[in-house]
């Protein structure tokens, strides 16, 4: 996400509302934030970077906690009059989106004005639009606001030609996820999962867009069901105020507010300038070490976010961090935010060691749920005190999978053929070049029936008499969405990271405490500067994880011109199915949910 894209309305508000660039700011009484919402947002604040795309990018990168501690500050200060909010080519997820039309809601319950202009009339454009009682589209903007289509990929036929084959194993009926590899369509169970998910984010949006704009919900439902609707029918369906360009927009904020209020593009936000590769004093104090985690002077609340798939490596800095907290008297709770379909059964068992740790210090522990926390990201979730998650939250996926990719087939099409030579009975069950005897099979699947059943003794040790109903009608892989895991106690409420800190801190006894998310984010230059940095957890034996192949293809891939043909979300999963391969290769049993992309 970037708060000041070029010809972005932030920048236009500068130079058109007078704003200066240097110097000290006007003394003022009237404050409008400018939120300029496009791209992805981060919620630990690691964005990858590949020299394939040229250097590495200096700037901070925004975070889901930055935007909400912004919006949520703006709603109680006295001198904000109002916001101004620009999104076209938001991709947030689901609940990210949810939480954001939350805040901007506060701020509208707090007497101010929410200022909203688009281009592209999307689901997400149309939720944070929906909060403003200044809704502009521009005249000629694009359309696309016509419900959901969750779409997956089926990769059996193309292996079959490659001569790879996948050899799955489940626990648990619902457990779907392989199925693409082994199956050229969905099984009956994941098909009834993803109807379910996809009609209860549908019903969802439809819902909070109608209670905002105060619309007939057959009034929208036939909006969306039009394809012919263009933005002068939008503004006549009560979904948009009015047509404007965005220079007349601009003209109309400084006409509201006057020449002598503050457009803060960068309200309540953290520095985003990090050391850049012309800057020699950035970069020597960036080689000096990272002293961003010692100094608390006041107690605070740490929210420490676990994102993307769950791996050695990925859990290697969350779980430095937890335990480096552990040692730090100022920390005196903990929001573990969690955006993660799972991953490794080894290591979620392995974070999930970490949290009881700091559970058994007697401080409070509070899992704040993110767009995903399924599978290993809901394992790493239950034994909290208290778990938030939005309604939009896909989650559960209680269930384990084990799965091989057999290679001899295609090694034989190239003319390769391999011998080999064992010492033990069981000793080549993980061989690539042949699949499971049923004595193996057998075997793989007794041990994850032993992962599976402490899986679900770790939900009911955290849940307890939450549950209200039995585990294993719960459990067996079965997915839900946030509003539903309610209903069944696998979540306790309704709320983002703002109500998840606010109960952290109430726990805590604390009145009002820092609130700091760790470790600091990085901007992707210093990361490439200085990987190796972590907090100090005091730990002696550390894993190291490698890299593996999944990175090196993807950058590879991108230096092949014809893959700038391909749209992000395609990137996006032929990514998580190459990082996804990689993990069954490292590990044979995995906690993932399925992969289903709702937008």
């Amino acid at each position: 996400m970037h708060l000041i894209p070029r010809l972005a309305l932030a920048a236009a508000c500068w130079i058109a509302c007078g704003s200066a660039s240097t110097g000290e700011p006007a003394a003022t009484t009237t404050r409008i934030p400018v939120y300029s919402l496009d791209g992805p947002l981060t919620e630990s604040g690691v964005v990858e970077s590949s020299l394939v795309d040229g250097p590495p990018d200096d700037q901070r990168p925004v975070t889901h906690f930055d935007l909400i501690r912004s919006l949520s500050r703006a709603a109680k200060d006295a001198e904000v009059k109002g916001v101004a909010v620009h999104a076209d080519n938001a991709e947030m997820n689901f609940a990210q989106l949810q939480e954001i039309r939350r805040r901007l809601l506060d701020i509208r319950k707090a007497g101010k004005d929410v200022w909203f202009y688009t281009e592209n009339l999307t689901n997400a454009t149309a939720l944070i639009g929906s909060t403003a009682n200044h809704f502009a589209l521009l005249p000629a903007a694009e359309i696309d606001f016509h419900g959901i289509h969750a779409e997956s990929m089926y990769f059996k036929e193309l292996l079959d030609k490659a001569g790879v084959r996948a050899e799955v194993i489940h626990i648990g009926d619902y457990k779907s996820f392989g199925e693409e590899f082994w199956r050229t369509g969905p099984s009956d169970e994941a098909r009834q999962q993803e109807e379910a998910l996809v009609g209860s984010v549908f019903d969802q949006i439809v819902a909070d867009v109608t209670s905002a704009r105060n619309l007939p919900v057959e009034h929208v439902l036939a909006v969306i069901n039009d394809g012919t609707t263009d933005a002068a029918g939008i503004v006549a369906a009560g979904l948009a105020d009015r047509l404007m360009h965005r220079t007349d927009f601009v003209k109309q904020l400084r006409e509201t507010y006057g020449e002598e209020a503050d457009f803060d593009n960068a309200y309540q936000m953290p520095e985003s300038d990090g050391p850049s590769l012309g800057n020699l004093l950035g970069l020597l104090k960036l080689g000096s070490g990272n002293d961003t985690n010692t100094g608390h002077r006041r107690d605070f609340v740490a929210v420490v976010a676990m994102e993307g798939d769950i791996t050695d490596e990925s859990v290697g800095t969350v779980r430095s961090q937890i335990l480096a907290l552990l040692k730090e008297p100022k920390a005196k709770a903990l929001v573990l935010r969690i955006d993660s379909p799972g991953g490794s059964a080894l290591a979620s068992e392995v974070l999930w060691e970490a949290t009881d740790e700091w559970k058994t210090s007697g401080k409070p522990l509070v899992a704040s749920m993110g767009g995903t926390a399924a599978s290993g990201g809901y394992y790493i979730a239950c034994g909290a005190n208290r778990i938030f998650a939005e309604p939009g939250t896909i989650t559960g996926s209680i269930g384990v999978v084990g799965m091989k990719f057999v290679f001899d087939a295609a090694l034989a099409k190239l003319g390769i053929h391999t011998h080999s030579v064992s010492r033990g009975r069981l000793a080549g069950w993980s061989s690539p070049t042949r699949g499971y005897t049923p004595e193996e099979r057998e075997i793989v699947r007794e041990s994850m029936r032993k992962t599976y059943a402490m899986f679900k003794q770790r939900v009911s040790d955290g849940r307890g008499k939450s549950l209200r109903q039995d585990l294993e009608a719960l459990a067996g892989g079965r997915v839900y969405t946030g509003a539903q895991a309610l209903q069944f106690g696998l979540v306790d409420e309704i709320g983002g990271l703002r109500e998840s800190v606010h109960h952290a801190s109430t726990l805590a006894g604390l009145d009002k405490p820092d609130i700091k998310l760790l470790p600091q984010p990085q901007s992707p230059l210093e990361r490439f500067l200085d990987p190796t940095s972590l907090p100090d957890d005091g730990e002696i034996i550390r894993t190291k994880a490698t890299d593996g192949f999944a990175r090196g293809l993807l950058a590879t891939l991108r230096g092949n011109p014809m893959a700038g043909l391909l749209p992000g979300r395609a990137w996006a999963a032929v990514g998580r199915v190459l990082h996804r391969i990689q993990a069954f290769q490292q590990s044979r049993v995995l906690l993932l949910g399925p992969d289903i992309d709702l937008r």
